[in-house]
């Protein structure tokens, strides 16, 4: 491989693997539809001058054809998708390749039973039935969001190369095969981390849980361990980060990987003060005690993924209520709380308990809005829940205390800050999930047995609807079913709970801004809607007293229950 190549050479004659410690494809349709604006752009201009794909770096296997790509891999997947779907409607097009593009094809993507290019171990047999080899009935049961990604990537450049002539497939491959790049070698692991870290830091940053596996790695290379304990570290750590980047494909449509890095070092450290990931880890490589940080916290770290997994799951399988309550909440600084009783394994009934007071007081955090810091409030309890002392009545009654208190440093999430907060208008999406809750509990007062409970995503959607429309029917609330809309209304009635219905969105288009009795008909599906029928069946007029009612109700839910 050359220093100075053509996209064509550099893969060419040999084979280019991602290494399973790295991270999986992670490009969406913001970054291929850029990727195809630059070649169109370059195509257009007719340049005499060949395009230019950036620059790769490359850590050489012993088997000297074989390399592992450091740096430069979404690059290179995109490339190789590209080039597949590319090839793939040309063959349909003409039925058989020329020569020269059949070359081109082995050249860059496959000869024989030799793939030129593998990315990470989980997603690559769906990358070869799907992507190279064209297998499209193959779907997998559970599939990463790297595979979708692939698939996604790989669906919409065959739906653009479709509406192209055959000789803009041809300008296409001919720009990229012969495209120029630059590559470096490396075959010492230590100098490949070391450039890694170098290029990424002066760039676009990579993400800090693929700093921090360099971080570590290259912490390893320079250390004064011997090299059979260096080889043997190193394995663990590429085992590990594996098993990381596997869990990450599966959670990280619900939750940040770079949030969880500083839940790990939490937890880790049993400190909820920690605010900052990379100066933490960067002040502990410092340390003389290097090396033993590096091989607990990765598995520490490996530990805290499979913690959020496993909430994650449970909430597909709706295994409990306060769990799917706790887990729609995404991203939260109590988290650490959450793995520590998956890694302490706490009895369901107990986890299930703790969830529903972190989800509360999360809760009323939100609404409120304070920028008090509520970590500081629970850190002495965070930091005696241990293994030896798992007993969750501390941290229950902490958050009871912050619920009730009028002491003045800790009544930020006090019953009285949360009444104020919720009666007026609100941000929409807290809105629809009280509503959703409240949907529950209405539920439960109809003494539905067995039901379960009613999970959010049985709402296709879901939107929230202004029972009283924010603009007037036809300028005429009155003769449309609803009270007047005069300041007081405005301001008080009609952005509030007692006016908010939480509703579908194909449910919510096809009412728009109606009159109240076609309103009233539609509301048939949830049982918050059925009430609202039943609030205003005798008079058919939806005002004041109606939103005034419902408001009282739903808040007394909240107060009792949140």
């Amino acid at each position: 491989m050359e220093a100075k190549s053509t996209i064509r050479k550099m893969l060419a004659g040999c084979t280019i693997a991602v290494p399973d410690y790295q991270r999986a494809y992670s490009w969406d349709k913001k970054q291929t539809d850029q990727f195809v604006t630059d070649l169109d752009d370059y195509i257009s201009k007719e340049l005499s001058s060949r395009y230019y794909f950036g620059h790769f770096l490359f850590e050489q296997d012993s088997d000297q054809e074989k390399y592992f790509i450091i740096d430069g891999q979404q690059r290179l997947t995109t490339i190789e998708i590209f080039l597949c779907a590319a090839f793939s409607i040309l063959e349909k097009n003409l039925g058989m390749l020329d020569e020269n593009l059949i070359e081109i094809r082995e050249d860059m993507i496959k000869r024989n039973s030799t793939y030129r290019f593998s990315t990470v171990r989980y997603d690559n047999q769906f990358f070869r039935d799907y992507v190279v080899n064209q297998i499209e009935s193959r779907n997998s049961a559970n599939p990463s969001v790297s595979e979708r990604r692939i698939r996604g990537a790989y669906d919409r450049f065959k739906n653009l190369l479709e509406s192209c002539s055959t000789e803009r497939i041809k300008k296409y491959i001919l720009c990229i095969s012969n495209a120029l790049c630059t590559t470096h070698i490396v075959t010492d692991k230590a100098e490949a981390i070391q450039i890694f870290v170098f290029q990424n830091n002066r760039g676009k940053l990579p993400t800090k849980i693929e700093i921090t596996k360099a971080e570590f790695m290259y912490a390893v290379h320079i250390s004064s361990l011997s090299e059979e304990e260096k080889n043997n570290l190193l394995e663990e750590l590429e085992s590990r980060f594996y098993a990381i980047y596997m869990t990450i494909s599966h959670i990280e449509k619900w939750l940040d990987e770079d949030d969880i890095l500083l839940y790990a070092l939490r937890v880790y450290f049993n400190d909820l003060g920690i605010d900052e990931s990379s100066e933490k880890i960067a002040s502990e490589l410092k340390k003389n005690t290097a090396i033993n940080f590096v091989k607990n916290f990765t598995a520490e770290l490996e530990q805290s993924f499979i913690s959020m997994k496993t909430l994650y799951n449970e909430y597909q399988n709706q295994k409990s209520y306060e769990i799917y309550s706790f887990a729609m909440l995404g991203r939260s600084l109590l988290m650490p709380f959450v793995i520590k009783a998956y890694e302490f394994d706490i009895s369901d009934i107990d986890k299930n308990k703790l969830l529903n007071a972190l989800q509360c007081i999360l809760i009323r955090h939100r609404l409120i809005g304070t920028k008090a810091h509520l970590e500081d409030r629970v850190k002495d309890v965070f930091s005696k829940f241990t293994k030896e002392t798992k007993g969750i009545e501390p941290i229950i009654k902490r958050i009871d205390y912050l619920k009730t208190t009028q002491d003045y440093w800790w009544n930020y999430w006090s019953n009285e800050k949360l009444k104020e907060s919720i009666s007026g208008g609100m941000n929409h999406d807290l809105a629809k999930l009280l509503l959703w809750k409240y949907e529950n509990n209405l539920i439960l007062e109809g003494d539905k047995h067995g039901y379960g409970f009613f999970s959010y995503d049985k709402i296709d959607k879901p939107e929230l609807e202004h029972i009283a429309p924010q603009t007037p029917t036809n300028g005429e609330p009155i003769a449309a079913g609803y009270c007047a809309y005069d300041e007081d209304f405005k301001n008080n009635f009609l952005n509030c709970l007692g006016n908010y219905l939480l509703i579908s969105k194909s449910h919510n288009s096809s009412i728009g801004n109606v009159p109240f009795k076609d309103k009233f008909e539609s509301y048939t599906y949830l049982a918050q809607q059925r009430e609202v029928q039943d609030m205003a069946i005798e008079k058919m007029i939806w005002g004041k007293d109606e939103i005034a009612k419902r408001k009282t109700k739903i808040i007394q839910f909240i107060m009792t229950h949140i």
